[in-house]
């Protein structure tokens, strides 16, 4: 029987669980061809084009987030491949996929130690940060947070200030 998470680490998970399921709430009433459509054609970031590149991206990073944490325990996990899909519900399905991914980790590794002051031990991404669990967990919220807001700002501009 697995252990139920507690304190800080169910806080962390608590709130990635609420910032996907604000994107998906974003993300569920675009059709197919709006999921495609280029809203930013001057961006350099290729990431960043179209809904479907940024739904893609926040996938393929939030495994990511989990793969860093995993490895710097010892696993040698590899990186999951980018999947471009076509329609919302199946960036839902894969959303949903990655935060369980990310809670099965935890759930495995209940008394994990969040914070680390040890610089050694500390992750380093291949962006050039660095952190330990917590501050990780802290970047994939926000990276979600960031990128639904994007998203707000392609399907509907006049609900989100600038």
């Amino acid at each position: 029987m697995q252990q139920e998470l507690t304190g800080t680490i169910k806080a962390l998970i608590d709130e990635y669980k609420k910032a996907i399921n604000e994107l998906i709430a974003v993300i569920k009433p675009i059709d197919n061809k709006e999921l495609l459509v280029i809203k930013d054609d001057k961006t350099t970031n290729e990431n960043c084009r179209s809904v479907q590149t940024i739904l893609t991206h926040v996938v393929y990073a939030g495994y990511g987030y989990t793969n860093f944490i995993e490895n710097n325990l010892g696993e040698k996990k590899e990186r999951r491949p980018k999947k471009f899909f076509e329609n919302a519900d199946d960036y839902i399905g894969e959303l949903n996929g990655m935060f369980d991914y990310c809670e099965s980790f935890f759930m495995e590794h209940p008394g994990i130690e969040l914070e680390e002051y040890d610089a050694s031990k500390k992750i380093l991404t291949h962006w050039g940060q660095v952190y330990d669990i917590d501050q990780m967990m802290e970047h994939a919220i926000v990276h979600v947070l960031k990128h639904r807001r994007q998203i707000q700002r392609f399907v509907s501009p006049q609900l989100v200030r600038s």
